[in-house]
């Protein structure tokens, strides 16, 4: 998958990502229907909305994780700097390096903290050299804002650490295959307010380097991380068929203060969902 940044005179935010009349199904099931939106280039764009309506369907669908779902199918266009990646051609494992993913439960491998984190560089470079691996390990750790917590042995095994810790150790290993674009579903859904609040702090920091994608369910959450904000919801069409949709999606601070749709506004006053 041969993509190369676009170069932008004008100093403007490139696009990223566009997803052109999304539609996925699970077997007969329609999941999400004519999702229409660009990501741009080192923002966070969160994606929020009630359980249901199709968020992180959608968020899968930005690195072919729905693949790994049987009966899923995929409509529409999604594309990557240009590039289709639903393409005949194009590499699934290859657009899971160049757009990685982090999940709602931290999901550490049965290994070392450092073999974790090594393990993305080893099967993509074949002949990694002892020191590179230990420079490729070190810096994704401290990317990932874990290394002076962990550096005294590294031979500790991933489930020994703690919920917050596992789940920055899951960003350490998106990092270390040196992604373009970082999706991250519910990434602090199962944690407390403190590692919660590191992880946010983290995003924050790793937006100067990647474009992030997030799923919330907090919105005050998305409030505090995100530049932009899409707002998804769930309707039964005239079929009984529900689905989920994409209401709008716009600036953060416009999006909380004054949006544009008027379920978006009662969502975020709480009058629903």
């Amino acid at each position: 998958m041969d993509v190369k940044a676009n170069s932008n005179p004008t100093g403007e935010k490139s696009v990223v990502m566009q997803l052109q009349n999304l539609n996925v199904s699970y077997g007969a099931m329609r999941a999400v229907r004519d999702v229409t939106l660009d990501i741009f280039e080192n923002e966070i764009t969160a994606f929020i909305g009630p359980s249901g309506c199709g968020k992180s369907t959608v968020i899968r669908s930005l690195n072919r994780t729905n693949d790994l779902i049987e009966g899923a199918k995929v409509e529409g266009k999604v594309l990557y700097r240009g590039l289709d990646l639903y393409a005949e051609d194009v590499d699934p494992i290859e657009v899971r390096r160049r757009i990685g993913m982090v999940f709602q439960k931290p999901n550490p491998f049965p290994k070392s903290i450092f073999d974790n984190v090594a393990y993305g560089p080893r099967v993509i470079t074949k002949n990694l050299s002892k020191s590179q691996t230990q420079d490729v390990v070190e810096q994704s750790l401290q990317r990932a804002g874990l290394w002076d917590e962990v550096k005294s042995d590294l031979t500790k095994n991933g489930f020994a650490l703690s919920g917050g810790q596992q789940q920055r150790l899951c960003i350490a290993r998106a990092i270390a295959t040196n992604p373009d674009v970082l999706l991250m579903d519910e990434p602090c859904a199962s944690l407390d307010p403190i590692a919660t609040s590191i992880i946010e702090s983290l995003m924050m920091d790793l937006v100067k380097d990647y474009t992030v994608v997030i799923v919330t369910h907090n919105m005050q959450q998305a409030a505090r991380v995100s530049d932009r904000t899409a707002f998804f919801t769930a309707e039964i069409d005239p079929t009984g068929e529900r689905y989920g949709y994409l209401v709008e999606i716009d600036d953060t601070e416009k999006m909380f203060i004054n949006p544009s749709n008027k379920r978006t506004e009662d969502y975020i006053a709480g009058r629903f969902g």
